[in-house]
């Protein structure tokens, strides 16, 4: 939830206080590139330390994040919040928690119940970000209290610091689990290396073009090419997360029929299509409709490539898998917004949106062809 509003908030709260395009994105780039080795480092942690431990650290860093937002102005300091802290510009998978709960569940089910399991960890999460968004609009409905919108943008980073002091009390929750004797062992890749080193490059690549459309940068597009109000962006973000929401149960029930890789790519190329024509669409109905329905389809992929993932190496190596698969998507997404600030910047506003879709075709069309032999087979 918080992920959710924080996106949509973020371009706003950061061109109120006078920065540029440009500097918005190299601020998503530094929060992405900061959660990616916040990540590696839980991850090498991850084999030592009890997932309940982790994610309760990572949440105190959320609770610091959101109140440091709302009190910093320098452009600098935000830098290093960014890069140091849990703000997530992308309101997706991009994310320190990410991993940590892919490994935690993963042990709790079945192989014949995890994509299930992800489908219904992804459509809650979902679900809270779609809300969040909707929240997004609240330093608007402030207004006639007298509150102007940067007060209650800051108002809206306090709240942020207060769903990671929640997020937390829920982690407490979590059964405390010792370490095994074996950690060392459990935390490398043995068989699986190359087949995860693969799937890893792929990965990336397709995160590498997804963030040059972040949530926090399609939010920046759509105020500047269609003049959107913050109430109407926060509305649009809305259904958006609930069309990708519900896309979850649909990916699991489809995997079944035809396949994790045909479910993943499959629906993702129609929706890049989406994205392509969305950018180059000339009225903001049209544009509109065209990413919701990007958002009906882009996010199918979720669900069903963390259970690939999980089939296609032994229970051993499940927690590195996660993040050797998780921290170069990290890595990889955080190169690409500081790009698509530059050509928001230079006026060339399509350009962002238009090599996100071709870039992520040509990933679907890579793995498709590397990887359509379903794990059963492997």
């Amino acid at each position: 939830m918080g992920d959710g509003f924080v996106a949509v908030l973020l371009p706003v709260y950061l061109l109120a206080l006078g920065f540029a395009p440009l500097q918005v994105g190299v601020i998503a780039t530094a929060s992405l590139l900061g959660s990616a080795l916040l990540t590696i480092g839980f991850g090498l942690l991850g084999a030592r330390y009890d997932h309940r431990q982790l994610l309760l650290a990572a949440a105190s860093l959320m609770v610091a994040t959101g109140a440091a937002f709302a009190v910093v102005h320098d452009y600098a300091l935000l830098l290093v919040i960014a890069f140091a802290g849990t703000i997530n510009p992308s309101a997706g998978s991009v994310s320190v928690f990410v991993p940590l709960e892919h490994a935690a569940l993963t042990r709790e089910v079945t192989n014949a119940a995890r994509t299930k399991m992800f489908a219904r960890y992804s459509l809650v999460g979902a679900l809270a970000g779609a809300v969040g968004a909707l929240a997004s609009a609240t330093p608007d409905l402030l207004a006639p209290v007298g509150l102007d919108q940067l007060t209650g943008i800051k108002a809206m980073f306090v709240l942020y610091a207060l769903l990671g002091l929640f997020g937390g009390l829920l982690y407490a929750r979590i059964p405390r689990r010792r370490p095994t004797s074996d950690a060392g062992a459990a935390s490398a890749l043995g068989p699986s290396r190359n087949i995860v080193f693969k799937l890893a490059a792929l990965f990336s690549l397709d995160a590498f073009a997804g963030g040059f459309v972040v949530q926090s940068l399609l939010a920046l597009w759509l105020f500047e090419k269609f003049d959107l109000s913050l109430s109407e962006a926060g509305f649009f973000f809305f259904w958006s997360g609930l069309l990708s929401a519900f896309s979850f149960p649909v990916a699991a029930w489809l995997s079944r029929h035809i396949g994790l890789i045909n479910t993943m790519v499959f629906t993702h190329i129609p929706s890049s299509i989406a994205l392509m024509l969305a950018a180059l669409a000339p009225t903001l109905p049209l544009t509109l409709a065209l990413l919701l329905v990007r958002a009906a389809l882009s996010q199918m992929d979720v669900p069903t490539r963390s259970s690939y993932v999980m089939a296609v190496v032994t229970e051993a190596e499940r927690p590195a898998a996660a993040s050797f698969t998780s921290v170069p998507r990290s890595l990889a997404a955080a190169a690409s917004p500081a790009l698509a600030g530059a050509l928001f910047a230079a006026s060339f506003r399509a350009w962002p949106l238009l090599i996100c879709g071709a870039l992520k075709i040509a990933y679907d069309l890579l793995l498709l062809m590397q990887f359509r032999q379903p794990p059963e087979e492997r």
